[in-house]
């Protein structure tokens, strides 16, 4: 919703101040179409250039979070403690059980009382490679910690790749406003015989492209870059969670403890109070019983 917000503010700032001033439509609306052609399509062209199919996919999924906002919510990081709680407390108490949940994830009713976590495969392959790995004895907390980092930093760089390629495109569509004028120029030097009316709305015309490409540069494609990093960076919050607390495990911290740390690790805006945690923590202790 706020994204929709923030495309009617544009449009009517700058085309309602453009009427104000005395300004007429008529000449961009003639040129709209043509110019769109040129500049969008220009666009379009270095972008498939520039990308491969994963990436075009993957960019003009992340556009719709510009609308959707970010993935995970308050209730996400609330059920991703209670998940490592249990996760955790069977690893503790039978280290034989747990071995069925993380070796097939999809048929645990433990990872199936969350189906929005479960429905991510690199948050529960995260989870269970993890704990897979402290069962083999693979358990120095500080080397897989440094495991994790350069995990959590590959996945941040591969989903931060819309935000780049939109970027790209906001960089790119003022140098293509300007050729787009320049054509606009030389159709109009091929009439310089027509009276100042007609080459002055010829003119006019042309430089719409100059305004198009700065338009769509810095009112859509920049921010809509900026707002995608912003949403995947703050959506990076949930996997690192999964990193403290499960580092913390491997300290042998207790249970309780495990969970307090990822609870304070949490963006305060998406924390679940300590009074919420409990409770949802009572629930699972007596599901499991």
């Amino acid at each position: 919703m706020i994204g929709m917000i923030g495309i009617v503010i544009v449009f009517v700032m700058v085309f309602g101040g453009y009427l104000l001033a005395g300004g007429k439509l008529g000449i961009i609306l003639k040129s709209l179409p043509f110019e769109m052609i040129m500049i969008g399509g220009a666009a379009t062209g270095a972008f498939v250039l520039s990308n491969d199919a994963a990436g075009i996919k993957h960019t003009a999924k992340d556009i719709l979070k510009v609308f959707k906002g970010p993935r995970w919510k308050p209730e996400d990081y609330r059920d991703l403690l209670c998940l490592l709680f249990e996760l955790i407390r069977l690893a503790r108490s039978n280290a034989i059980a747990l071995e069925e949940h993380i070796e097939t994830p999809d048929t645990s009713d433990v990872f199936g009382r969350y189906p929005r976590i479960l429905a991510d495969d690199e948050a529960v392959a995260m989870i269970c490679d993890t704990l897979r790995s402290a069962s083999m004895n693979y358990d120095d907390p500080h080397q897989v910690e440094e495991i994790l980092e350069n995990r959590l930093e590959a996945g941040l760089h591969h989903r931060l790749h819309s935000s780049h390629a939109l970027q790209t495109i906001a960089d790119g569509l003022p140098a293509l406003g300007i050729v787009a004028a320049v054509l606009g120029v030389i159709k109009t030097m091929g009439s310089i015989d027509q009276p100042p009316e007609i080459l002055g709305k010829m003119i006019g015309g042309a430089l719409v492209g100059t305004f198009l490409g700065v338009f769509l540069a810095y009112g859509f494609f920049g921010p809509f870059a900026t707002k995608v990093k912003m949403i995947v960076e703050e959506d990076a919050h949930f996997y690192q969670l999964i990193r403290e607390v499960l580092i913390a495990n491997l300290h042998e911290h207790p249970t309780n403890i495990c969970i307090e740390v990822g609870r304070q690790n949490t963006p305060s805006h998406k924390r679940p109070s300590y009074g919420e945690l409990e409770d949802a923590l009572k629930s699972v202790r007596k599901e499991a019983a």
